[in-house]
């Protein structure tokens, strides 16, 4: 699951993203809700696996679909794209998970018939952080779609894509001009007009003197930074006041740390918010607060759910981090149907498992359920129609819902904490549900959103008079 965007920048880019991730909602009060609870996956879907996805109904299977209607699209074939930056010198296999997850769902569609009896042909792309353009250009010229893919640095290649006409159920996005563009849907909208603080709201419940005694850690990252001043703006607007102790640290690191750690000690923050990715110098500075005797409760950003941070703690200076997210962790796999079919169709693909496969996998299953809808009529209108119908999505339930139709994020979450090198579902206290409210999404500041919003809060910068656009009827 966009974080503000389970995405952002490389290992200190693809920070300020999703997978708040990512990392989502339901309707009424504060109840737990329960999604994707579709039995124990005892056979890890295998029964289920040509009729269902989780709590859904497979979009794949056989048929007479008939017709060669757009580009990509012939009687027995379509033709899709998809990728990651899995080969960003500076962080080999940067989003990997991504395209592992749309290739082994391509294949489990596949096995199945395809959809309405066409089989589905991916291009994967990588992007290598640096070559959005070339991957969306070569899109251009061959592919139906875009489906599930993750370019750290879309913004550069998003003039290209609304140029060519080629639409997008995205994996995440991350510049605002990508995030709110024309012909874009996301299974788990990151919008720049709005934002999910579930892990706010979730934090307020069960600590009582939250708004009083939390800090946000400042950082000298320009992305971090951003992301920073979003979710303090949110604070505040909620009756959160940050203390404002000014710990800020270089992102290139510091030779020692315990100066800031002695620092979070004296000014008495209890609690400590950091929009930051884990990275070495991160934890430095954690155990150099656990030396220093401090004891804060850490509620950080669902990027911070990862193999990199619950296996870095064997010290157990991580035991007080608690982390929102709209996703449902992969330790639920035992309880949530969809995610045990996710982790074992990837798994058996030996692709790599993770939270932004799982958001890539959603928006495959959006994709595919949309399109399937058109039967022989496959044209892109016609799925950008059935995509802007879809106001309530879970993947299955592989999160909480989401309206893509309206690129609107989820208003609920879930809170999970470290202890020792597991992560474990402490918020709502049953595994698999969900925390709602009708406040866990705020607007944000304008001058926060790095574009200017049309009417139908559309970016303008590449906005041109003939993109497609959703019909009625």
């Amino acid at each position: 699951m966009k974080v503000d965007k389970i995405g952002r920048l490389a290992a200190g880019a693809l920070a300020v993203a999703l997978v708040t991730a990512s990392c989502a909602s339901d309707r009424s009060g504060t109840d737990g809700i329960s999604d994707g609870n579709g039995g124990n996956g005892s056979d890890g879907g295998k029964t289920a696996a040509s009729k269902t996805f989780g709590t859904m109904p497979s979009p794949c299977g056989p048929g007479d679909a008939k017709g060669k209607t757009e580009q990509g699209v012939t009687d027995e074939q379509i033709t899709i794209g998809f990728g990651d930056d899995r080969g960003f010198a500076s962080a080999p296999g940067l989003s990997k998970e991504m395209g592992d997850a749309v290739g082994a769902m391509i294949d489990w569609c596949n096995e199945q018939g395809g959809i309405n009896g066409r089989k589905l042909k991916g291009n994967q792309y990588d992007s290598a952080m640096t070559q959005s353009v070339k991957a969306v250009q070569e899109s251009c010229k061959q592919d139906f779609m875009l489906v599930g893919q993750g370019f750290a640095l879309d913004d550069a290649a998003e003039q290209y894509r609304v140029a060519c006409k080629l639409p997008t159920v995205a994996g995440f996005t991350v510049g605002p001009n990508s995030a709110m563009g024309p012909m874009k849907y996301e299974a788990v909208p990151y919008p720049v007009d709005l934002m999910n603080i579930g892990a706010l709201r979730i934090a307020e419940k069960q600590f009582p003197d939250f708004k009083t005694k939390t800090d946000v850690l400042l950082s000298t990252s320009p992305a971090t930074t951003l992301g920073t001043s979003k979710i303090t703006g949110a604070m505040k607007g909620v009756g959160i006041a940050p203390m404002g102790c000014g710990v800020r640290l270089n992102d290139k690191g510091e030779s020692s740390y315990m100066p800031f750690a002695e620092k979070v000690k004296d000014c008495g923050v209890k609690y400590l918010w950091t929009s930051d990715t884990p990275d070495p110098g991160q934890f430095s500075f954690l155990e150099s607060i656990d030396r220093a005797g401090a004891k804060p409760t850490y509620v950080f950003e669902a990027t911070w759910y990862s193999t990199l941070v619950s296996k870095w703690n064997t010290s157990g200076a991580g035991n007080n981090l608690h982390i929102g997210m709209i996703f449902q962790p992969l330790e639920n796999a035992a309880k949530v149907l969809a995610v045990k079919q996710y982790t074992d169709i990837v798994g058996a693909k030996k692709g790599k498992v993770a939270l932004l496969g799982m958001q890539a996998t959603s928006s495959f299953l959006l994709w595919a359920q949309s399109a399937q809808k058109c039967g022989s009529d496959l044209t892109r209108q016609c799925v950008i129609n059935e995509l802007s119908k879809v106001h309530e999505w879970t993947g299955g339930g592989l999160h909480a819902p989401t309206d893509p139709g309206n690129n609107k994020p989820a208003s609920c979450s879930l809170m999970v904490k470290l202890n020792g090198t597991k992560f474990e579902q402490v918020f709502p206290k049953n595994v698999g549900e969900f925390e709602c409210g009708g406040d866990f999404v705020v607007k944000t500041d304008p001058k926060t959103w790095g574009t200017t919003l049309n009417g139908d809060r559309t970016s303008t910068k590449f906005l041109t008079g003939d993109v497609i656009k959703p019909q009625a009827g």
